[in-house]
């Protein structure tokens, strides 16, 4: 990364650690030139995600915010600067407080990094603002669930705060690396935006119970009316809903094995290493989610750290081998 970035990163990327463990394992084996936009870019991103999910702040507050969070990231001056931010976004989460903290320090390293990293990293701030503006305007009511309306709008939706960060990051990697994929370019940012789209799926899936407890349904309303159902009944009658559940359980599934193509196609072992991770996650959440649905348990589903444990250890086999990666594909029941 240029000089005048590496000290930020030094200083700032153990707050990955605080605001998302398993990011901050795949960042840690990231190739050198990627590890400093992709850890900036992420900070950014859960600084925008702490500021549009305050619930202590009104929702006209929280798009003020990221709008002003928004002209930051592109340079602009804004009345009050991170003062206002700070003084109107205090969480009570530790490790997101101390992000708000060193807001500025973040904004510094966006200023020091190279003009098209800096350029990528702020077309893609963007984009996740934008639907996290989405999810403020369709989810301010605070009374009865709001649901999005159609399958476009949770396609619009996965692609705004993920599918952009698949295409993001590869174009950092045909940038960075030399030879990165025996795909071409087009053809890996639309694995790469899909990768993003199934993880979202896979949260959305998961977090239902908490999203419907604070009045957001991700699940199509007009799909839950085929299957007679309104969003405000989905806790109560969640069988009806499995049909459109497993709709969209195959689409995350359908996404996922798209992210295997991309690490597939992926030259370079460390970056085969960092995707293997999350993708691996993804499946195993959707197997847990395939044999007790979200809506219909009162726990919430996660894979378990020896789990985890158990990706990090065969990781290294599957970034070096095709055939151990395929292994990999099969063991995860997507043959």
């Amino acid at each position: 990364m240029p000089t005048a970035a590496a000290p930020f990163y030094a200083e700032l990327a153990p707050l990955l650690a605080s605001v998302s463990r398993s990011f901050f394992l795949s960042i840690k084996f990231l190739p050198g030139g990627l590890r400093g936009p992709i850890a900036l870019a992420y900070l950014l991103a859960r600084t925008s995600d702490t500021i549009a999910d305050s619930a202590d702040a009104p929702p006209p507050l929280r798009l003020k915010c990221l709008a002003a969070f928004r002209e930051m990231i592109a340079g602009r001056q804004t009345p009050g600067g991170v003062a206002f931010l700070q003084s109107s976004i205090v969480p009570t989460d530790a490790g997101e407080r101390e992000l708000m903290e060193k807001t500025e320090r973040c904004l510094q390293w966006l200023a020091a990094l190279d003009d098209c990293d800096r350029g990528d990293v702020v077309e893609v701030l963007g984009e996740i603002i934008r639907g996290q503006e989405l999810d403020v305007e369709r989810f301010a009511s605070g009374g009865e669930i709001t649901a999005l309306q159609t399958a476009a709008e949770l396609d619009e939706y996965t692609w705004l705060v993920a599918g952009c960060v698949g295409d993001f990051w590869t174009r950092l990697c045909f940038r960075h690396l030399k030879l990165f994929a025996r795909l071409d370019e087009t053809r890996m940012r639309a694995l790469g935006a899909n990768f993003g789209k199934g993880l979202q799926l896979v949260n959305i899936l998961r977090d239902l119970p908490a999203d419907l407890k604070a009045g957001r349904c991700y699940l199509p309303a007009d799909e839950l009316a085929r299957a007679g159902l309104t969003p405000s009944q989905l806790a109560a009658k969640p069988e009806r809903a499995r049909p459109v559940f497993e709709r969209w359980h195959q689409q995350a599934l359908a996404h996922l094995d798209d992210a295997f193509r991309y690490i597939q196609a992926a030259r370079n072992r460390r970056m085969r290493f960092a995707c293997i991770l999350p993708w691996q996650l993804g499946l195993r959440t959707l197997a847990l989610l395939k044999k007790t649905p979200s809506l219909e348990t009162a726990t919430r589903v996660k894979v378990t750290r020896r789990e985890v444990r158990a990706i990090l250890l065969l990781a290294p086999l599957a970034a070096c081998s095709d055939y151990f990666l395929t292994q990999t594909r099969r063991r995860l029941g997507l043959s």
